[in-house]
């Protein structure tokens, strides 16, 4: 146990002074906003190292973490396991808020009487059948309804958490707030509830307006703002501010706490698309060949419609062998948690070397769901047989991956042996209709297309999980990602031409994105694509001088 004045920020982080506080907090709940790239994450895992290193969170109390994603919740987990180790955090739950529900419910389920009321082998479909099925949406309602009715359910929910850490808290809506009421409030739990009101996206699911304020005012809670990022190097923090002093004045910082030449921001200036895809083509196979920067740590970042604006540059890479991932951002196969299980899988079975892809595995299946010491020993002990049994069928050839029925077999191998509930529980798309079944068989079909040609099937794999390949995406698509080296593609009035402060908010997540290197782009012509749906396109480009021209806020290290 390490003492309270003599605990730091673990990795080497120095964290902004109300982050500190925030992080420190022994008594107090705290309502925290925070600007894109400020390290909500972070500041929560930094949070959970103290709370558990310095016996604040004290034995055998847990801390309950809840996000609105499950690779939210996976990746806050994963980063307290990286600070404290697996001892530490297998005393820190993080769920879903559906997946927090699911645990009450299968745990108090015969408090619900009469039409609630629920067999132990109830399902999650498409239609509530009493007593037998239940909706997505009817878990955190029945959840609630549990700790109104039952003092004992209440009681334990209290007695084994001492804390709460509430992430990306302003997409909370009306029942999930409501069902944290019901655990928590009045009860010794300190809540720590961070996110950023300036980047609400779920308003179509019912998000509470004012959700902050509403919460600093049931719990109590002590307000802070965060706004400098964990992540960038000084030079890119730099231009950061000098956006932060026009977005927010009085959250900027002193320069003298920002000095330091790290980092690197490059404006590139283009005659046409054509010159700028063939130079950054150029650019970012130098950063993969000459600086070692793998492809994954690369983002190609574009304001609207990458589909679109990235044609020629997606040309260009493909006959440069260069790798890269489009993101679709309506459709992106590669991010659902039941393709990446699958795929993950076939990675380590096919190779032995994919730490990432095994990484995410155990993370998944095993890490996420807070088992004890032996129990988290037993689910690991089964899976590495499974993957040792699955390795020796493809070395021996009695399984052909390259086979549609093969191929089909194990990924349902995989299915059953996580068991299908625990998939619905990754998502709330899942349970809607045959969601999960279409996306098992796309994944499935995706694989395949990928293995049937020669060569390695890891590297094959690996362009589907996209361990390998530059991303290409656009900018509301990277939120709560980062990466080494970011390039925003097309910095013109052209393509951010909506209102002003709403654009600025955008192109700040934009740059906030990059860890070390940031590159900005525009061009003189950019060419209509022939498959563009809309009459109006504009050729003839012009620069955003507002936006390049906080670029040169970053180029001194006394920058006024």
């Amino acid at each position: 146990m390490i003492p309270i004045d003599r605990w730091r920020p673990s990795a080497g982080l120095t964290l902004e002074p109300n982050a500190l506080v925030a992080a420190m907090e022994t008594s107090a709940n705290l309502a925290l906003t925070a600007g894109p790239g400020a390290g909500k994450t972070e500041m929560l895992a930094q949070r959970a190292d103290f709370l558990l290193q310095t016996g604040q969170c004290r034995y055998p109390r847990r801390i309950l973490a809840i996000a609105f994603k499950v690779d939210a919740a996976r990746n806050l987990k994963a980063r307290v396991r990286r600070r404290c180790g697996p001892e530490l955090t297998a005393r820190l739950d993080s769920h879903t808020f559906h997946a927090f529900a699911k645990r009450l419910i299968d745990r108090f389920r015969p408090v619900l009487k009469g039409r609630d009321a629920l067999n132990a082998d109830y399902s999650i479909g498409t239609n509530r059948v009493q007593g037998e099925s239940i909706t997505f949406g009817d878990l955190v309602p029945l959840a609630q309804t549990i700790i109104n009715l039952s003092v004992i359910a209440r009681n334990a929910v209290q007695q084994t958490y001492s804390h709460v850490l509430l992430d990306e808290f302003q997409d909370c809506t009306s029942d999930q707030y409501q069902l944290i009421k019901a655990c928590f409030l009045g009860s010794p739990a300190i809540l720590t509830a961070v996110g950023d009101t300036k980047q609400s996206i779920m308003g179509w699911a019912g998000a509470l307006e004012g959700i902050f304020e509403t919460f600093a005012h049931d719990f109590d809670a002590r307000p802070l703002n965060l706004y400098q990022s964990f992540r960038s190097a000084p030079r890119l923090r730099r231009m950061q501010n000098a956006m932060i002093r026009v977005m927010d004045p009085p959250a900027a910082s002193e320069d003298a706490e920002l000095q330091g030449d790290e980092g690197t921001i490059t404006v590139l200036q283009y005659a046409t698309d054509e010159e700028e895809a063939e130079g950054l083509t150029t650019r970012v196979r130098a950063m993969i060949a000459d600086s070692g920067l793998p492809a994954s740590e690369i983002a190609i970042l574009v304001s609207r419609e990458q589909k679109f604006f990235c044609q020629r540059l997606m040309a260009a890479m493909d006959a440069a062998n260069v790798p890269y991932r489009e993101e679709d951002s309506t459709q992106d196969l590669a991010s659902e948690p039941v393709a990446q299980l699958i795929v993950d899988f076939l990675l380590v079975v096919c190779g032995r070397r994919e730490t990432a892809a095994h990484s995410r595995l155990l993370e998944q299946i095993v890490f996420s769901y807070g088992f004890d010491a032996e129990h988290e020993y037993q689910q690991r002990s089964r899976w590495s047989r499974l993957i040792a049994d699955t390795r020796a069928r493809i070395a021996s050839r009695e399984i052909d991956l390259s086979s549609e029925r093969d191929l089909t077999d194990v990924a349902h191998t995989v299915i059953v042996a996580v068991g299908r509930d625990r998939i619905v529980e990754m998502s709330s798309d899942y349970a809607q209709g045959n969601r999960l079944d279409q996306l098992i068989a796309d994944t499935i079909a995706k694989a395949r297309a990928l293995l049937v040609h020669p060569g390695d099937p890891t590297l094959a794999l690996s362009r589907f999980s996209g361990d390998e390949g530059v991303r290409i995406m656009s900018i509301h698509k990277s939120k709560g990602l980062e990466f080494e080296a970011v390039i925003v593609l097309g910095v013109e009035n052209e393509m951010f031409w909506s209102g002003i402060a709403k654009e600025r908010s955008v192109y700040f997540v934009s740059i906030s994105r990059a860890r070390t290197h940031l590159l900005l782009t525009y061009c003189g012509q950019r060419a209509r694509p022939p498959d563009f749906p809309r009459p109006r396109w504009d050729m003839a480009r012009t620069p955003h001088l507002e936006f390049l021209g906080y670029a040169a806020a970053a180029a001194s290290n006394n920058a006024a």
